[in-house]
């Protein structure tokens, strides 16, 4: 997967996080309140994909997710906090699963997709 795909596929989970977490708490879904509550994740997902860029790794691969991952969750809490949006201990832990679920899963997916169509390219 292309570096472009990639990323798209990562900001499109971390939109999905905030929509579903929005929604959940009753919050609505203007577009104001999606890019306040997007932003701190939107920034730790940029910084992710630089470490991964720097260190030219293959934005697809799941190890690279784990770097990314843990940025864009690590980072948001922190700049959630310095905003003096909410941090709750519960909230932290629902960040770290639901986005390591999207960020990880995409790339499970598609390497599992990969290993089954050379499989079946070498039969």
């Amino acid at each position: 997967m292309n570096r472009i795909g990639a990323c798209g596929l990562d900001l499109l989970a971390v939109v999905v996080f905030v929509v579903i977490g929005r929604a959940n708490h009753d919050e609505g879904e203007t577009v104001a309140g999606l890019a306040r509550t997007l932003w701190p994740f939107a920034v730790g997902l940029g910084v992710g994909w630089g470490l991964a860029w720097l260190a030219r790794r293959d934005f697809g691969r799941i190890g690279t997710g784990v770097v990314v991952w843990l940025a864009c969750v690590g980072i948001g809490i922190v700049l959630r906090a310095v905003a003096g949006q909410g941090v709750a201990a519960a909230f932290v832990v629902v960040a770290l699963v639901v986005l390591g679920l999207f960020l990880l899963g995409w790339r499970a997916v598609d390497r599992l997709s990969r290993r089954l169509r050379a499989h079946a390219a070498r039969r």
